[in-house]
This record gives structure tokens, C-alpha cells and sequence, in this order.
């Protein structure tokens, strides 16, 4: 299992993912390495987020 965070106040700086373009290639690299389950993070869950508009 991978985690791809696509928030741009992700905690762990490392794990954002700018775009769609770098979303998909992060998606393929994980499921390279062997990731049958990828959990895309469009929500951030630290304290003090601002919701995401259901639009987004």
C-alpha cells in the first residue's frame, strides 16, 4: 500500500504531489515498487485545514 498526498499543506513535504502529471507518475512508480493499493490524500487531516470545496 501507498499513500500519494495531492494536498499542498501535506505535513510530510516529500509525499506532495503538484499535479496531475506528477500524480500519475507517482501512482506508476508505487505500484512499480509493488503497491497493489494506492490511497490518493485530496483531504488534509492536520489541524486547522481548510475544507475542500466539493468542486475540487
Amino acid at each position: 500500500m501507498a499513500i500519494v498526498n495531492v494536498t499542498p499543506d501535506s505535513f510530510y513535504d516529500g509525499s506532495r504531489t503538484p499535479d496531475e502529471g506528477a500524480l500519475e507518475r507517482r501512482i506508476a512508480q508505487v505500484m512499480a515498487e509493488g503497491a497493489s493499493i494506492v490511497d490518493v490524500g485530496g483531504y488534509s487531516s492536520r489541524p486547522g485545514a481548510d475544507p475542500v470545496p466539493a468542486d475540487e
